[in-house]
């Protein structure tokens, strides 16, 4: 094919669904693995249980102090469990994205197209999640201090013994409220950072870096409020724990069973600061986060559609 490889990658969205499913399964591993670290302090700072991280200054604080009492690998607990949902997951959320996008603007760019996008996020999230959600609770009681869980597999089969299918489930509604928003902010962003940096839509790897994470980072800040309920209701955890019970998730079932318990309890115990509990760490994972992962996305979309011109 003598068209170039940015045609191809133009023409990309209405052709090649295996090239996003590839493409998109490839992002979603490196958006939550490479700063997981960082999500482990988030949800520690965000969970009832009083850990020592909740009183660091910063969020490097908070990891350097997981480090030095738990060790290097400790940050990293429940990493398999994330990596394991978010290829699947984000290889249909790009795709179903990519479709919806093309379907809703009939496969031309521009400002005027900025709800489309939204709305393409939208529906985008309500598959994502729907496969996402239980490796989120695994991944988050993994990463409490005290976790009596010595693997992602044990953590899983505990939970569905003690609790049922339903406790993988408990925060979904949480996850769609705070995922919805933050999916239509984040895609209506990166549309329209890519319309002022990259007027063209041409594979230009600097505009998806930045368009991405400036689109991550602002979606991060305006949805914490809804990540602490949601890591409240994941991790089931007692506000009066007792840092001695290595046993304490085990006793801690039903304790939350929906985003009223949860959001009373934020307030009672924290006040209305309880609900902006790891923004800097949340911000600081997420902005990386999105611009690698839309990197890797337009760079493997890029490279394949290349590949799949030059073979035809």
């Amino acid at each position: 094919m003598g068209g170039g490889g940015e045609e191809e990658y133009e023409s990309l969205p209405t052709h090649s669904i295996p090239v996003h499913l590839a493409a998109g399964a490839l992002a979603g591993a490196v958006e939550h693995c490479v700063m997981f670290p960082f999500d482990s302090v988030k949800t520690r700072m965000q969970s009832l249980c009083p850990c020592p991280e909740t009183k660091c200054p910063t969020p490097v604080h908070s990891l350097m102090s997981i480090v030095k009492r738990e060790g290097w690998l400790r940050p990293l607990r429940g990493v398999n469990a994330v990596a394991a949902g978010s290829m699947p997951a984000h290889a249909l959320y790009f795709t179903v994205y990519e479709k919806m996008k093309s379907f809703l603007t009939g496969n031309t760019a521009g400002h005027e197209h900025t709800l489309a996008y939204g709305a393409s996020g939208v529906v985008a999230t309500l598959i994502h999640d729907a496969i996402m959600n239980p490796a989120e609770v695994v991944k988050q009681r993994m990463q409490m201090a005290y976790s009596p869980y010595g693997s992602s597999l044990e953590c899983a089969r505990c939970v569905y013994n003690r609790e049922g299918i339903a406790a993988f489930y408990r925060s979904y509604t949480t996850q769609l409220a705070m995922n919805v928003p933050f999916q239509a902010i984040h895609f209506m962003g990166y549309e329209f950072w890519q319309h002022v940096l990259n007027p063209e839509h041409k594979y230009d790897p600097k505009s998806h870096l930045i368009a991405g994470g400036l689109a991550g980072g602002l979606a991060a800040a305006l949805t914490t409020p809804m990540d602490c309920v949601k890591t409240v209701l994941n991790t089931q955890q007692a506000a009066e724990a007792d840092p001695s019970n290595r046993r304490i998730f085990l006793q801690a079932r039903y304790r939350y069973r929906g985003i009223s318990d949860a959001v009373r309890t934020i307030y009672s115990q924290r006040g209305l600061a309880g609900f902006s509990c790891g923004l800097q760490a949340r911000v600081i994972f997420q902005v990386p986060a999105t611009a690698l992962s839309w990197s890797v996305y337009e760079l493997f979309k890029f490279m394949l559609s290349f590949e799949g011109g030059h073979s035809s």
